[in-house]
């Protein structure tokens, strides 16, 4: 991909495509002219192994033909070499053809039918490719021709290189060389990627015709079978016995290390969680009874209250259960770093990791400012992960000129600060959080140059920060006729609602070395086109726009994405992921791998529970140990194939096992059933495998004339796809290779044109996006419906905790900001909790397990829990003024039932924070934040989602902030009017009032009113302590809480007050008898 192609501009629909340089830069550079082979039949290029050999279809004469033409020749043709005129042998993974069976040495039966799992997919994305594509490799007539050099061909040693024999052992030597050729075979795609193994030898020759016979080969053998009987010798031992001392089997515990898994579970000690599990159902037992009182106990003389009170109660009781037992398999995970090097990066060889494509997401530079992008961005670009695997996706939703600025200066100051990173191992590898860190930064740097280069560097990237700071104050003011870029061509993007499409390659293979000239990561520019009219689904739509645009472009078979916000704070957070994803014992059926959200620049009390720690320690973890952790939204590595709307693999059954105690009559009658049933099962098999190999081998047959009726049905599959993925044929292609990677039957010019229709803004249309694939539509917390559906399919994820914070983000700190941060969680909860996707009806009959989906209703449904609890916060005030209560006079049994519950709540806090580790300080925010969060921001998107959804009104809760202190945390203390505030400070005064007005009456009523009293204080002062981080944020430091809160609260706490308190609350009612006039005239 050209990284000076330019900014790419364009709309599919309006058929525009505009290319804008840089200043000073002429055009793209051509390819560069290579030399090799070319195919002697079709004229295209003999192509590669994914090994990097030369594909040799003749070993006798190497003759250089191309994959296709050997097929076709051993299908359609005479079935031999055209020089040395030797029949082709059937190579590994090549289908069979007649006459096969004839040959003595048949090879590769193991792998025979493997095709169809791996290549299949390859040959149809090919075909789609050519058969659809109007432009292309061979619609490039001005393109150049690109030859392949043909390098040394090696020894073939049953599929491996050796690098250790003379040349002049070597079996296989070229004897043509010619150039090019003429097509006589005209087909309707060729193929240059489909790996093929080198084949076996031919009994039947002299073995040194193949090298096997050498000096060097006998030498190579005799030293493997040493190796492997040392081996053996080993693993016989007791444990790792002698390996320590043994210099000549040094090298066998790295073979035996390579082979263990990549990761391990962590149980949880069975001292700690077997407490745990108990007090849970003592609880259960406890509140039955507890319930049992309660309905069976009316107030009669509170009647209503009563009422109110024992519904709310087991409306609570019903939450805790959804919330309880999802955390009752815990677990923790660990990962093994160096066995994933040791299996994947060997020493010599290519990496084999997994590609990764990285995304983030951006929508509003001046609500996101740049420099937190770009520290975003350069923390992704210096990741300690293999250069050509990672590409990084910057989504710009709100199509900023100043972001795309910002993204040029980036991928300018990257090619310094990442050579640094990775020379000095620092981290974080963010520059802003890395030069703010107070730590001793000496600490195990033993590098001479280090404190001179750090010093220059900290003196770069403050000049980067100046630059920055520079676009951001130009960004203030916005010209008359709109942004114009440097060559004088106006932005784009000017019109937010109504532009094209465009996409920048900022950094890429041919244009992103660093000052010490080592490749970069890929750095995309992605801003989707937006037209009036079209719903654009707003985060959701872009991630999804980014899917398809990496697809075409570079197509990781792994996703990653995270807010511009959050940086890599690990920079081996990829491999962390890795080591479950390709994991193979695991890795086939996870999903995603989600890592815990960590937050900077949080005061040390964590006064509004900004971290999360109850959920991210406790509730993730417990469901790592069902099916997995739900999305949050940002710091998740997903496998491709699963957005695709795939079902997870299924597990292989065991076989089935017979008893020898049955009768001999039972155990022939279930011979018979089981044979007929295996008998209909091979059928449906077989005609499943025959419908398969008619659908792949379709592109394979287009254009000969017996092939028609097999065109039909390949049409059919290609139409199906369109309608699930799309109008591009790349894009569909690329979804059939599950292990990833880019088609090479196009250009990069035509590849970026393919990316600009992919992100049209008409192209999801009558397609199953945001429905079955990709980022479900339907609600503003779209993580948790995604990851729902694929839970649904039967896929697991990971919950990955390593030693060191994988990412870190930014958190509000103030309480306007957090509140509106909860509303839009709450409320996207409930637009799910009201749709088709809601957890108590969707998704049976799959792969989601009852525990899972327990959780999921849970999250769901938490927000309804507002009304209730409002109204529970709401009785201890209403009980104070009018003198009644919601229970009757405790018997001894009924204290014992209320004082058991106390202590079984109490008991499954201590033994949860025992387990997760949490500290009691965090667990005690989190109950705080529960009551200020449940009775304002859930409330209030309860009303707002009805009304969304049952009325189609959108409305929304507009923040007008302050400015605050420029010292450290002063926007803890900033306040910003919002309605959310009005409620909680509501339920503060009114219980305040409750409690002057409890204490006055008790005064006057007497000594025996003081013990009905203290119980009615309790509930009030529970309500109070809840709220009491609300009351410090309100007033703040220096009373600056606005009128309009103290009077719309005052105004309805005493309208409310007056419902209940009489005109003489406070007087003394007499019981005695009444009194007569005598009739006496005392005067």
């Amino acid at each position: 991909m050209e990284a000076s192609a330019g900014l790419v501009a364009g709309s599919h629909n309006r058929n525009e495509l505009v290319v804008i340089r840089r200043d000073g830069e002429s055009g793209p550079r051509p390819l560069q002219q290579l030399s090799g082979q070319v195919c002697q039949i079709c004229g295209d290029d003999v192509g590669l192994t994914v090994d990097g050999d030369l594909f040799v279809a003749c070993n006798e004469c190497a003759f250089p033909i191309c994959r296709t033409c050997y097929e076709y020749e051993r299908r359609e043709g005479n079935q031999v070499c055209p020089q040395c005129k030797t029949r082709f042998k059937r190579l590994k993974g090549c289908p069979r053809v007649p006459g096969d069976e004839e040959e003595d040495d048949v090879d590769d039966l193991e792998h025979e039918f493997d095709w169809g799992d791996d290549h299949d997919s390859q040959y149809l994305a090919e075909a789609m490719l050519h058969g659809r594509m109007s432009y292309g490799r061979h619609g490039d007539i001005n393109n150049p021709h690109v030859v392949h050099p043909m390098p040394q061909v090696p020894l073939l040693t049953n599929g491996e290189m050796v690098d250790d024999i003379p040349p002049e052992q070597h079996a296989l030597v070229p004897s043509f060389m010619g150039g090019g050729g003429k097509r006589i075979h005209p087909l309707p795609f060729p193929d240059h990627n489909v790996p093929v193994q080198p084949r076996s030898m031919d009994p039947s020759k002299d073995l040194a015709a193949y090298g096997y016979g050498s000096v060097a080969w006998k030498e190579r053998m005799e030293s493997w079978k040493q190796k492997q009987e040392k081996f053996q010798m080993a693993r016989s031992n007791d444990g790792n016995k002698g390996w320590d001392n043994n210099d000549d089997q040094s090298d066998l515990p790295l073979m035996d290390e390579a082979r263990q898994p990549l990761s391990r579970k962590l149980p949880i000690p069975s001292s700690k969680i077997n407490p745990y599990r108990m007090i849970i159902l003592i609880r259960l037992v406890v509140a039955g009874f507890f319930f049992h009182y309660r309905v069976t106990n009316p107030v009669k003389d509170a009647y209503p209250l009563w009422l109110i009170s024992v519904i709310c109660e087991i409306w609570f009781a019903l939450s805790w259960i959804l919330d309880q037992f999802p955390k009752w398999l815990p677990i923790e995970r660990e990962t093994y770093l160096d066995r994933l090097s040791l299996r994947y990066e060997k020493e010599g060889q290519p990496s084999q990791l997994a590609p990764m494509d990285i995304f983030v997401s951006t929508v509003d530079p001046m609500k996101e400012p740049p420099l937190i992008t770009a520290n975003t961005v350069l923390s992704i670009l210096a990741v300690d992960y293999p250069v050509e695997k990672v590409s990084c996706y910057v989504s710009d939703d709100g199509a900023a000129m100043l972001t795309f600025e910002a993204l040029s200066e980036t991928s300018e100051f990257a090619k310094k600060w990442v050579p640094f990173c990775k020379k000095f191992n620092i981290e974080p590898r963010a520059p802003e959080w890395y030069f703010q860190q107070k730590i001793d930064y000496l600490k195990d740097k033993v590098h001479p140059s280090f404190v001179k280069e750090r010093r220059a560097m900290k003196r770069e990237y403050e000049e980067f920060k100046v630059r920055i700071n520079g676009l951001v104050a130009k960004a203030q003011k916005v010209p008359e006729e709109g942004w114009t870029m440097q060559d004088g061509t106006l932005w784009p993007g000017n019109n937010v609602r109504d532009h094209p499409g465009m996409i920048q390659v900022f950094l890429g293979q041919s244009g992103g070395h660093d000052v010490d000239g080592n490749e970069l990561p890929r750095l995309v520019y992605v801003s989707r086109e937006k037209r009036p009219g079209f719903n654009h689904h707003k985060k959701a739509g872009a991630m999804n726009a980014l899917v398809r645009v990496s697809a075409v472009l570079t197509n990781a078979p792994y996703l990653l994405n995270v807010d511009c916000d959050h940086y890599f704070n690990n920079s081996k957070a990829i491999r962390e992921a890795m080591c479950f994803m390709m994991d193979p014992l695991v890795g086939k059926r996870v999903c995603y791998v989600q890592f815990p959200q960590r937050f900077d620049g949080i005061d040390r009390h964590d006064r509004y529970a900004n971290r999360n720690i109850v959920f991210f320690d406790i509730n993730m973890k417990g469901l790592d140990g069902i099916q997995g952790p739900i999305y949050v939204g940002t710091g998740c590595a997903f496998r491709r194939q699963a957005l695709y709307g795939t079902d997870a693999p299924k597990k292989k059954k065991p076989p089935n096992r017979t008893c020898n105690c049955w009768p001999k009559w039972c155990f022939c009658c279930c011979c018979c059933t089981g044979s007929r049933k295996k008998a209909a099962k091979s059928k449906q098999e077989k005609k499943r495998s025959g419908s398969k190999s008619i659908e792949i081998a379709g592109p394979a047959l287009e254009g000969i004339e017996e092939g028609n009726e097999i065109q039909k049905q390949n049409m059919t599959v290609e139409q199906k796809l369109e309608k699930k993925f799309g109008q591009s044929p790349v894009f569909v292609a690329s979804t059939l290779l599950e292990n990833g990677g880019t088609l090479k039957g196009a250009t990069p010019s035509s590849l970026l044109k393919e990316a600009i229709h992919v992100i049209s803004c008409g192209y999801e249309d009558k397609t199953d996006w945001g429905k079955e694939i990709g980022w479900i539509y339907g609600s503003v917390t779209e993580d948790i419906l995604t990851g729902f559906k694929m839970h649904c399919h039967g896929w697991r994820s990971i919950y990955c905790v390593p030693s060191r914070t994988a990412f870190k983000g930014s958190a509000p700190l103030n309480l306007s900001d957090r509140l509106h941060q909860v509303l839009r969680w709450a409320l996207g909860s409930v637009e799910i909790f009201l749709s088709k996707h809601c957890p108590l009806w969707y998704g049976y009959g799959g792969g989601l397990k009852w525990l899972e989906r327990m959780s999921y209703i849970n999250a769901t449904i938490y927000p309804w829990t507002s009304i209730p609890l409002l109204a529970y916060c709401t009785l201890p005030a209403v009980c104070l003024l009018t003198g009644k209560f919601i229970t009757p006079e405790l018997s001894n049994v009924a204290s014992l039932w209320f004082l058991s519950l106390f202590i079984c709540i109490f008991a499954t806090s201590i033994l949860e924070m025992r387990w997760s580790g949490v500290a009691i300080d965090d667990w005690w925010r989190n109950e705080q934040f529960w009551v200020i969060g449940g009775v304002s921001a859930h409330l209030f998107a309860v009303f707002q989602g009805l009304l969304k959804v049952l009325a189609g009104i959108d409305t929304n809760f507009t923040v007008t902030s302050k400015a605050g202190d420029d010292e450290e945390f002063s926007e803890l203390y900033t306040f910003k009017w919002t309605t959310l505030l009005i409620p909680p400070t509501t339920l503060l005064i009114v219980n305040f009032i409750g409690v002057v007005a409890g204490v006055s009456n008790a005064i006057n009523n007497g000594y025996e009113s003081w013990g009905p009293l203290f119980g009615k204080l309790f509930f009030s002062f529970w309500v109070i302590v809840h709220l009491y981080p609300f009351l410090k944020g309100l007033v703040g430091r220096q009373n600056r809480t606005p009128t309009i809160v103290i009077v719309w609260s005052i105004l309805l706490a005493s309208i409310f007050s007056l419902l209940w308190v009489r005109i003489d609350p406070f007087l003394p009612k007499s019981d005695g008898p009444l009194l007569e006039e005598c009739g006496l005239d005392c005067n």
